[in-house]
Formats: C-alpha cells, sequence, structure tokens
C-alpha cells in the first residue's frame, strides 16, 4: 500500500477584509466608473467631501442613513452595491483560498 498523503493545503494567514475598505472601494470605483467628481457626489448626498474620501478609503464605517444617501447620489441601488462587493471578495478571496483540497483519483 501507499503512504497516507495529507490534502489539507497549509493555507495563508490573512486577515478578513473589513467591510468599511470594501464598501469604500467599491463606492470609489463606481463613482470613477462613473466619471464623477467627489465633491460632486459628496454634495448630491449631502455630506462633506472630506467625509466621503474617508469613507471611499475605508477610513470611516458610514451608518446604513448614509450609505443610502451616497448610493442615491451615485444613482446606483443597494442591491447592485451589494452583488458588486460581494464579488469582489469572493473573486480576490477565491484566489488566495480554494474551496477545498482537489483530488485526483489515479
Amino acid at each position: 500500500m501507499g503512504d497516507v498523503v495529507d490534502f489539507q493545503q497549509k493555507r495563508e494567514a490573512r486577515p478578513e477584509p473589513l467591510w468599511r475598505e470594501e464598501l469604500g472601494r467599491t463606492l470609489r470605483t463606481t463613482r470613477e466608473d462613473l466619471g464623477d467628481r467627489l465633491v460632486d457626489v459628496a454634495e448630491r448626498a449631502g455630506v462633506s467631501p472630506q467625509y466621503l474620501s474617508e469613507v471611499e478609503r475605508g477610513r470611516k464605517e458610514p451608518s446604513s442613513e448614509m450609505i443610502a444617501a451616497i448610493t442615491g447620489a451615485l444613482g446606483i441601488e443597494l442591491p447592485d452595491l451589494l452583488i458588486n462587493i460581494a464579488g469582489d471578495v469572493r473573486r480576490t478571496r477565491g484566489a488566495a483560498h480554494p474551496a477545498g483540497p482537489v483530488l485526483m483519483a489515479a
């Protein structure tokens, strides 16, 4: 008989992404894709440009009301924002952490 082979892969210890960082990254990407300036979106959302900048950089964790104001100013719906964030997290985490071992029969 053969040797027992451990198929568990050693996973690199990486911290889970923070919600505020993923949210900010997605909001900034969306704003830039739309060609909007930070000051214009902040004005439409009723927040200061400094606050919006901190949200986009993942420094501030906005309330649900602030998220609604910012997504409204960007003209996007909350479900679309959440789908984009989930897709980004899956892509970045999936590449580094496979779902499980891959077993091949001979």
